[in-house]
């Protein structure tokens, strides 16, 4: 969330970086302490009118967002690890048959996709092209796998997406792919992510028992925006 700050006071910051893509021309985050901080390309904050505005706060922005047409796609919640829930993971052993996936494992994987609904594949995001992916197996079968890839915005972040099949749920299996792929993160240099939607009970259970601490929400623009 760097950029050139427009506005900011005690609760709420505005700041325009040009180098967001295209997908993420506008962004919002509002951490667990009541903070609320948003960034936008130059040129989209010149379509809201922020320049030409002094006084700011977090109503009149989503209002002059409202008014240009621009909406929101839905606030996710973003979790992390804490640097005393860091340490833990990074010593820790995870029992289990646990390894990471690489192309030779297409067959597994692919029956692994088709054992699962389309909605939590949507929802999951976890593809085996990722720039990292591990899997968690019960009977020499692929039952849990979580991938990441880096998220942008010049950041050291790698974003976390989690997937266990049906039948296969409350053993342990996603809690392990999470600490196991996260631990990798770090070991590359990485700070590992976990995004899920507010309604998603279950994925905010998981990064509970993952370990991870609720950093705050984040909205990003909507691929349905006008421009």
């Amino acid at each position: 969330m760097n950029g050139d700050v427009l506005y900011s006071d005690e609760v709420f910051t505005v700041a325009t970086n040009p180098d967001l893509d295209e997908d993420s021309r506008v962004m919002v985050l509002e951490t667990t302490d009541g903070r609320v901080m948003a960034v936008l390309t130059p040129a989209m904050a010149d379509k809201v009118g922020l320049y030409q505005r002094q006084d700011l706060s977090e109503e009149i922005f989503r209002q002059m967002l409202n008014e240009a047409g621009v909406t929101l796609h839905g606030a996710d919640y973003v979790f992390y690890f804490s640097e005393a829930e860091k340490n833990v993971l990074l010593q820790e052993s995870l029992e289990g048959v646990l390894r990471r996936l690489t192309e030779q494992d297409d067959a597994v994987f692919s029956e692994f996709q088709s054992s699962a609904s389309e909605q939590d594949l949507d929802d999951a995001y976890v593809e085996l092209d990722h720039w990292a992916v591990f899997g968690s197996f019960e009977q020499n079968r692929l039952v849990s796998a979580a991938s990441m890839y880096p998220w942008g915005y010049n950041a050291q972040i790698a974003d976390l997406g989690v997937l266990t099949l049906t039948t296969f749920r409350g053993k342990g299996h996603a809690r392990k792919v999470v600490r196991s792929i996260c631990k990798y993160a770090y070991d590359q240099g990485y700070e590992p992510q976990y995004r899920c939607q507010l309604d998603n009970q279950a994925s905010t259970a998981l990064a509970k028992a993952a370990g991870l601490t609720l950093f705050g929400k984040w909205d990003v623009i909507s691929p349905d925006s006008t421009d």
